[in-house]
This record gives C-alpha cells, sequence and structure tokens, in this order.
C-alpha cells in the first residue's frame, strides 16, 4: 500500500477556534476537574472546568485591558505547569497569538524568535529566564510588554480587567475563524534556522474533534494523565488541548527527578512520553533487580512478557505460559506498574521509535504503549496506533481526516486536518515543503496492507557508503540506545569505507550498572569509557544492533566518548534528538581516528 485516508468522523466546523472547545467542555461537564494543582502536602487539589473558564476570562480581559490586540503575539517562556494552558486559552480568548519559545532556549534563541514572529509582549515565568531575556532586550525593541511569572503579574493582570466588557471580550474570542493563526510554534533547528511553523484554529480544533473520537477508550470520562513534557512543544501542546476539549483531568510535574512521587500520588490513567522514558522505567527496574540479587528473575519475567504478548498477538496463549506470566504478574510486574502509579492502561508514545520488545513488555504490564507520529508541521500526531487497532512495531493508522502516502522515493507524505498551513514568512521554504496538499515529512516509511505506518528513517540522515551503500542510522541507533548505559549513539559513516558510532554513556544510570558490575560507582565518565567491562557492555549492545543488518550496514568500529552530548552543549534539541551536524564538526578527530586504519574483520572498538 503507497496511500491512505482515514475518514473525519466529526463535521468540521470552520468557524470554531479553540476557544469553543472549551466552551463545550464548561457547557457539558462544568464541575467536573479538568486540572489538579499540587498541594503542599503532596496532595493534589482539583480545578473544576468552570474554574479553568472563569481564569481564562479573567485573565484574557486582563490582556485586552493591558492593550494586547486580536492578532498580537504574545512570546511565553515557561515550564510545563497548569499556568501555560491558563494562558494558552487566555491568549486564544483575546484574540492573541501565543509564540512558544523552550525555557532552555540561549538568548540569541530568544532574540530570533521574537523577531522574527514580531512579537509585541512577552510572559517570563523565572527570574532566570528573565535574566536570558534581558540581555537580548535592546535588541527586540518591539516588545513592549513584559510580564513576569514570578513576581505576580499573571495575578495582576487578572485582576486588572475588571472594566473590559463581556461583549468587548466576546468580540475579540470570536475575530479568528478556523483559518486563522493560533500559533507560532518554531521547529528546534536540527537541521538549520528554526522555521515558524503556522498553526490554525482548525488544525487543533478539528484534530482534538476527531482525535478524541478515535481514542475514546483513552480519554474517556473519569481520563487523568500527569504532562512533564515541556507544554512549548507540540506534542504536550496538543494533549492539554485534547484534554480541554474531552474533560481529562491534567495534572503538571515539571521536574523529572520528582515524577515518580508524582505518578504515586497523582495516579494517572494514561501517560505522554518519549521512548527514552520508557527505557528508563525498563532499565531503572532491571538495575533496581540486578543490585538487589534478583536479577534472573527478572530476565525471565521479561522474557516471559515478551512472550506473553506475542503469543496474544498469534491468537493462542499456551497454559504453560499463563501460568508462569501470572506467577511474574505478582511477583515482578504488579510492582513496575505501582512505580507508573498504580493506574495507568495507555501510553502515548512519540518523537521517536520505540523497540518492539519494550512495547510488548509493557503491554503485558497491560500498559499498552500508543506509538502515534507527526511533526510540528503536522500539529503533533498525524498516525497513531489505536486501542482497538494496534500494531507493535508500527505508528500506527493516519487519525481520522487524515491521509498518508509513500511517495516513490520511500518520503513518508501527510495531507489533512492536522497539516500546518505555511512556515512564516518563508514562501520559498513553504513552497518546497507541500507536493500540492501533500506535506513532505523529510522521513522515510513504509506503509503495510491494514495502513499501519512504520518509520525507517529521515531522508536527510541517510548515510551513503563509499561503496554506495545506504544506511538508516536511527535502526542502529535506537537498539543501541536501549541500553541502560548507553546514553546518546551517533552513526557516522557517509562516503567512508564502512559504518561507525559515537557513543555517550548515561551518567544516571552508570552507577549503579557499575556498582552491580563489581565496578567503583563512582567512576568518572573519563574512566569508564576505558573500562573493560564498560566497553565490552557496548560492544554487546553494538552486536545486537548489527545482527538485525547486514554486513556492509553494520558498525565497524565506535568510539566511547568521555563527554554527554546535551541541549547545552549544542548537541542537542529540546525534544532530545541528536544534532548531527555540530556533532559532525566539534567530534571531527574522534570520527577520523576510527577511519585511521580500515576495520578488520571482527574489529569493533575504537575509545
Amino acid at each position: 500500500m503507497n496511500e491512505t485516508f482515514t475518514p473525519a468522523v466529526v463535521e468540521p466546523d470552520p468557524d470554531a477556534n479553540i476557544t469553543a472547545l472549551l466552551l463545550d467542555r464548561v457547557a457539558l461537564t462544568p464541575n467536573d476537574a479538568l486540572f489538579a494543582l499540587p498541594t503542599a502536602d503532596g496532595g493534589w487539589s482539583d480545578v473544576s472546568a468552570k474554574r479553568f473558564h472563569d481564569e481564562v476570562v479573567a485573565l484574557a480581559k486582563g490582556f485586552i485591558a493591558a492593550g494586547v490586540k486580536p492578532g498580537d503575539k504574545i512570546g511565553f517562556m515557561c515550564r510545563v505547569r497548569y499556568e501555560w494552558t491558563l494562558v494558552d486559552f487566555a491568549a486564544a480568548f483575546a484574540g492573541a497569538i501565543l509564540v512558544p519559545i523552550y525555557e532552555t532556549s540561549s538568548p540569541s534563541q530568544i532574540q530570533y524568535i521574537l523577531t522574527d514572529s514580531g512579537a509585541t509582549s512577552i510572559i517570563l515565568e523565572t527570574a532566570e529566564l528573565f535574566t536570558r531575556f534581558d540581555e537580548i532586550r535592546g535588541d527586540v525593541p518591539q516588545v513592549e510588554k513584559v510580564w513576569q511569572m514570578h513576581l505576580g503579574d499573571l495575578e495582576k493582570l487578572a485582576s486588572s480587567g475588571d472594566k473590559v466588557s463581556d461583549a468587548d471580550l466576546e468580540k475579540a474570542r470570536t475575530k479568528a475563524k478556523g483559518k486563522d493563526i493560533a500559533t507560532l510554534i518554531y521547529t528546534s533547528g536540527s537541521t538549520g534556522t528554526p522555521k515558524g511553523c503556522v498553526l490554525t484554529h482548525s488544525n487543533f480544533v478539528e484534530l482534538s474533534r476527531n482525535a478524541a473520537v478515535a481514542m475514546k477508550e483513552v480519554v474517556e470520562p473519569g481520563a487523568s494523565t500527569l504532562l512533564f513534557i515541556t507544554t512549548a512543544h507540540v506534542f504536550a501542546r496538543f494533549i492539554s488541548i485534547l484534554g480541554v476539549h474531552a474533560g481529562v483531568k491534567v495534572g503538571h510535574q515539571a521536574d523529572t527527578k520528582k515524577l515518580v512521587e508524582a505518578l504515586g500520588s497523582f495516579h494517572p490513567t494514561f501517560l505522554l512520553a518519549v521512548p527514552r522514558v520508557f527505557e528508563k522505567v525498563f532499565n531503572s527496574a532491571e538495575q533496581k533487580a540486578v543490585a538487589g540479587g534478583k536479577g534472573n528473575i527478572f530476565h525471565a519475567a521479561v522474557d516471559t512478557a515478551i512472550a506473553h504478548s506475542k503469543a496474544v498477538d498469534a491468537g493462542k496463549v499456551p497454559l504453560g505460559l499463563k501460568i508462569k506470566f501470572a506467577l511474574f504478574d505478582k511477583l515482578v510486574y504488579g510492582k513496575l506498574k505501582a512505580v507508573m502509579g498504580g493506574r495507568v492502561r495507555y501510553a502515548v508514545s512519540g518523537g521517536a521509535p520505540l523497540g518492539t520488545r519494550l512495547g510488548h513488555f509493557f503491554r503485558s504490564l497491560d500498559v499498552k504503549i500508543l506509538e502515534g507520529y507527526g511533526l510540528t508541521e503536522t500539529s503533533a500526531p498525524a498516525t497513531v496506533n489505536l486501542v482497538s487497532k494496534f500494531k507493535i512495531g508500527t505508528v500506527g493508522p493516519a487519525l481520522p481526516g487524515n491521509g498518508i502516502r509513500i511517495a516513490e522515493d520511500g518520503e513518508v507524505q501527510v495531507k489533512g486536518v492536522a497539516v500546518f498551513k505555511e512556515y512564516w514568512k518563508n514562501e520559498a521554504a513553504t513552497k518546497e515543503a507541500f507536493d500540492g496538499e501533500w506535506f513532505k515529512t523529510g522521513d522515510l516509511g513504509q506503509l503495510d496492507d491494514d495502513g499501519y505506518l512504520s518509520i525507517t528513517g529521515r531522508k536527510k540522515e541517510i548515510i551513503v557508503t563509499a561503496a554506495g551503500k545506504n544506511v538508516a542510522p536511527t535502526a542502529l541507533e535506537d537498539p543501541i540506545r536501549a541500553n541502560p548505559i548507553v546514553g546518546q549513539v551517533v552513526v557516522v559513516g557517509d562516503q567512508r569505507p564502512f559504518i561507525s558510532a559515537l557513543i555517550t554513556l548515561d551518567p544516571e544510570m552508570l552507577p549503579p550498572w557499575l556498582n552491580s558490575n563489581g565496578e567503583d560507582p563512582n567512576l568518572s565518565l573519563e574512566d569508564a569509557a576505558t573500562n573493560p567491562k564498560v566497553i565490552a557492555e557496548v560492544q554487546k549492545a553494538v552486536d545486537a544492533a548489527n545482527s538485525r543488518v547486514s554486513r556492509a550496514e553494520s558498525i565497524r568500529k565506535f568510539t566511547i566518548l568521555a563527554t554527554e552530548l546535551t541541549e547545552a552543549s549544542g548537541h542537542l534539541t529540546p525534544k532530545q534528538s541528536i544534532k548531527r551536524g555540530p556533532i559532525m564538526k566539534d567530534f571531527a578527530a574522534q570520527i577520523e581516528a576510527m577511519y585511521e586504519q580500515p576495520a578488520t574483520k571482527g574489529e569493533s572498538l575504537v575509545h
């Protein structure tokens, strides 16, 4: 199959903007919890739909009283928290356009986004973020209003709009129609200068309304989720808006070190995460079991869980496997479920491929990981596995109202309600990104006979060796990165005689692994990179990845770097994707060293 389209299941409303989603929710369930705020005693305090609406209206009137006019753009730097969605909807009620800026952005990035977007005001969460903005304040003279959340400016705004009439607010709220711009989100810039993606109100409204039907089991009455991925990213932003539409209770935890504690008190029914989170949950449990002398039991439980999930797919679970599965459910699986809060049934995963092994494992924990696929340009999900239409190893079928096709060169293309309008003030990039109504994603993939999409690589990242062999780096990188002690993997080899890789160690998972393997847990990254046991463990991960590909595609040498790749170092995007260009430049010497001598058969290590 080269093309598929899933018809919309909700009649489109070209006049609706995202404010209609909140009004509909308040009309349906005014007293039901829409959010929950953390309390001092470690609990949560519910915020009803009506209370949220009242707070949105007050803040929107405050914006209007402060001079914000329909069409004005407001920059926003804030971690994931309740106020993010409050500001999002209040800006929409005032007719304004929110321009999110990652809280990790540098002063130069802040300046670029504010200048390019034409934002005339900005909201900053903390004093530290204000300091970063203040460095470039003189270079963005069009930004006339600066509000600082830590100084109580949102509360001051909300109390200042009492002279704005309901009629004036309604006029501002209804000015934008479906085709109009709802937000301007800048791509993370992994391949160059960030581009502003123009997402319309219809993108969010139609996608939310259709997704809520398609994912009805996930967002059913009583559903709740704890957000910890930054809402500046379209993935969490969409889920926040979908939550308002569907009546999902949403909590927030920006500090991932407190995530397990928050999950234990909030008890979400579904999670939103990138694959690395699920890898961390699994790896932490494995390390804990090994350290406690129960590694063999844990590994047997894992093998049983995967075998059980595969047997379910095959249509028959043998009696012996059923008995083993029930035993491990009490000994191992139940404890892992408790770590995630005890009530999680589903998880929506995106941003990178999730290995089939983890998919099967979590599925046997009664947690279906619904892998999806999308980009900023597709308002987050264009495809997603559904509870009733689910295939591990794929990113699911197209969501209602969207279509997928595979071009002759293997590129994935998308059309439908999710696809953005254009790149802001960049006609050339917009023209290049479309083939008629089809958006060219730059990703490579395949559609099976049932319309399920699988992503096989990134078009621009395909490596062509000196012998002319095409290699998709992610096919090697993802399975290696699943190893507990591996942080990041960067496969190299373009126009080279063979494939190599740069590998970093995970500073969080390394100490317990070292301790469990009889080594000093306080080893520095530099010392660990030359430790024989560490090298052997990385070699094992590389060998496992190599077993999935041909000899010509396999990694023949690798270097363990004595440092981390981070966003601060300029090597990762805010969503933790690797920036290949800067990495290739900054570690050119290490790459060259791997090619100084030809790789002999069986050789696979340089450090």
